[in-house]
């Protein structure tokens, strides 16, 4: 039986086990340059030295406004290359897989004077009203999305997640809420995500497999539900995209934390709804902080990998924690130097 420990291969990515680090925002850049600092290091090398099998570092936008502040990272220069480097190479040696998250944060770019979305309509009455992309701007943003996939693997990613959920850019594109456009872009809202995908298959080995995350429904009137996720992800998945990190949520009043009922595993059946659907791999995500709950997804087959967010912010060792309590970790499992503490010699 499949469990949190055993090993997964997709293409040339092969995972020592099923715990992923999902990408989180740190807010934590130095001189607004998008390049990440030693927090970013020790942040992410620590979940490699606490177990996890693959690391998704957090939304980098491939664009300086295409970030949700000047405090996130990006990947729009390639001075930004050296800095991921050292990140990958340390990650690497401590036997974890890690990729990074391609973003824009269109309307939501909170920094940015002003914001970009594919049509004029502000997030709420705070936000600024952003100038919709004109077709060239369009085309300047697949182009940006393109050359920081590039960057990503000169820096040694084993893959990238195109961010396609949560209310940023291709969600907006997706979603009749943001999207009233009277062009191609607007028959179609699925074009432009399309068209991303296409152009970062473009610069990725053909061994590298490519993921996207996505929201697969929205919790707002007027949104739009998993049954028209389903049609955009079949689109992505024939574009090029090889597994679905399932999330929802990011439009309207209700951003990413799911609804007023959201609990523990409340976007797993979103995830094995996508999965099933397409017959495609994917990373389950929402509160499967608790170890027997994230088990459970992978043993009953409801989706390959196991996104643990908050858990890990809390705890950079989530992983040995679960697979002590678990009655799965060994002596090869643990570091060295820690072995006193999580190893426990029977």
């Amino acid at each position: 039986m499949s469990d949190l420990f055993t090993p997964y291969e997709l293409k040339a990515l092969v995972l020592k086990n099923r715990v992923v680090m999902p990408p989180m925002c740190q807010y934590a850049v130095e001189n607004q340059d998008g390049i990440p600092n030693d927090w970013h290091f020790v942040h992410y090398v620590s979940r490699a030295v606490g177990g996890a099998g693959f690391i998704i570092v957090e939304m980098s936008g491939v664009h300086p406004d295409g970030r949700i502040t000047n405090k996130d990272t990006g990947i729009w220069r390639d001075e930004q290359i050296g800095a991921y480097r050292k990140i990958t190479d340390a990650v690497h040696s401590y036997g974890a897989k890690i990729a990074i998250q391609l973003g824009h944060a269109g309307r939501k770019a909170l920094d940015a004077d002003p914001p970009v979305a594919p049509s004029a309509i502000p997030f709420d009455e705070r936000s600024k009203t952003p100038l919709a992309l004109t077709g060239e701007g369009i085309a300047e943003m697949v182009s940006a999305y393109r050359e920081g996939a590039r960057r990503a693997v000169e820096a040694g990613f084993d893959t990238v997640e195109i961010h396609g959920a949560h209310g940023y850019l291709i969600h907006q594109f997706h979603s009749p809420l943001t999207n009233v456009r009277e062009d191609e872009y607007g028959a179609d809202p699925i074009l432009f995500g399309e068209q991303v995908v296409q152009a970062v298959k473009e610069v990725l080995p053909p061994e590298m497999p490519l993921l996207m995350r996505v929201s697969a429904k929205e919790y707002v009137e007027g949104g739009y539900n998993e049954a028209y996720a389903l049609e955009f992800c079949r689109r992505y998945k024939a574009a090029g995209v090889d597994l679905f990190h399932v999330s929802s949520g990011g439009e309207g009043p209700i951003g990413s934390n799911g609804g007023p009922n959201a609990g523990p595993a409340y976007q797993v059946d979103l995830a094995e709804y996508i999965r099933s659907g397409l017959q495609v791999p994917v990373i389950a995500v929402g509160r499967l902080d608790d170890f027997a709950e994230a088990q459970a997804v992978i043993a009953e087959k409801k989706a390959e990998l196991v996104a643990i967010g908050r858990g890990m912010l809390s705890d950079p060792y989530w992983t040995l924690h679960a697979q002590e309590a678990l009655g799965g970790i060994d002596k090869g499992n643990v570091p060295g130097p820690y072995e006193r503490g999580i190893w426990k010699r029977k």
